[in-house]
């Protein structure tokens, strides 16, 4: 059973969230500006709360990153009430984690019922690349998807055949949506501010190299360098229009060179200008293993590409051309099925 609701979460009137045992799976962003109190209050006022699911410590703490549920910890709830911030890419942390507590729920032969507080999508309704193949573990979500969570749920719930009672709860609905932006609260620690999501989509593969994308630094995603790049200006370093390169030093707290100064760049949008992060970002991984013998791809990076034809283009074995044909044929596909889980007016779309 599926439904969208218009009206605010403390407003519905199902047994299962005014008596039932309840589980809350969210993050910081589940404040309600309204009522100046967290999602999870609602339930704790009712006395009804049964089980918090988020991330293992502070706030933007460094190791926060996962939220971690059982099936046993499932097992005795009624309604597990979703409110997180997704950011517009399929290898977001936290909605991962979502994605593998509905393939629990899916599993059980009493599932407690689904509900989702819908956010709006801080990247935006652009679509960046490719699904993973068939044999793949991950789902079959374009690395930007353009869609909400509530609509990537819709999505999940419908390819994996699950039964438990699935309802979204507008991002219309919520008064966090009317009067923040959805960048104002931090949705993670690497996910600092406004631009970051818009570099996310490509940016996040620099994890699985040996450059890293200024985890550890206050902007991460839009600085990338390790010790060993050079910043020699007009060296062929591909750019995209109205994107500037800025050649730069930093020194990461944390994360891959703690400690240790790298050399590189940062990436500066003009107002206004159309990124598309994953193409950009995979012409500069192929620039940089051509020029730097240190510069690895790690086995991470291809699990999170999931493409053999843009791995095969990294990996030096085909030209532009060809990848960025693929990347357009494979949009357009995603675009077609994602449409049909769309839940709000603006539609998906491709940067041409």
């Amino acid at each position: 059973m599926f439904s969208f609701r218009t009206t605010p979460l403390e407003d519905q009137l199902d047994k299962a969230l005014l008596d039932g045992n309840v589980g809350c799976f969210c993050t910081q962003n589940c404040w309600d500006t309204g009522r100046g109190k967290y999602m999870t209050d609602i339930f704790r006022e009712r006395g009804n709360l049964r089980a918090v699911f988020s991330p293992g410590n502070s706030e933007l703490s460094p190791a926060g990153s996962r939220i971690e549920v059982s099936r046993e910890q499932l097992a005795g709830l009624n309604a597990v009430v979703v409110e997180i911030q997704d950011v517009g890419a399929r290898y977001f942390p936290f909605t991962q984690d979502l994605f593998r507590m509905m393939k629990m729920l899916a599993a059980m032969d009493e599932a407690p019922s689904l509900y989702i507080v819908d956010h709006v999508n801080p990247a935006g309704r652009v679509v960046e690349g490719t699904m993973p193949p068939a044999n793949s573990d991950m789902p079959k979500v374009a690395h930007r998807h353009g869609l909400t969570l509530g609509e990537l749920a819709n999505l999940y719930y419908s390819e994996t055949g699950a039964r438990f009672p699935l309802h979204i709860i507008s991002a219309e609905a919520t008064d966090a949506n009317r009067r923040l932006m959805p960048w104002t609260i931090a949705p993670a620690t690497d996910i600092p501010g406004l631009f970051t999501c818009a570099m996310y989509s490509g940016g996040r593969l620099w994890s699985g190299t040996s450059v890293t994308p200024g985890i550890g630094t206050p902007r991460p995603y839009e600085y990338i360098g390790a010790p060993f790049i050079r910043q020699d200006i007009g060296n062929g370093l591909p750019a995209e229009q109205n994107v500037m390169l800025r050649p730069c030093s930093f020194t990461p707290s944390s994360g891959q060179y703690s400690g240790t100064t790298c050399h590189g760049f940062q990436i500066i949008l003009e107002p206004g200008a159309e990124y598309h992060s994953l193409m950009h970002t995979l012409q500069m991984m192929r620039y940089f293993r051509e020029r730097y013998s240190a510069f690895e791809l790690y086995p991470e990076f291809y699990s999170d590409l999931a493409d053999d034809t843009l791995a095969g283009y990294v990996d030096g074995k085909i030209g532009w051309t060809e990848a960025r044909e693929h990347i357009k044929v494979e949009e357009q596909k995603w675009i077609r099925k994602a449409k049909k889980f769309s839940l709000y007016g603006e539609q998906p779309f491709r940067i041409k």
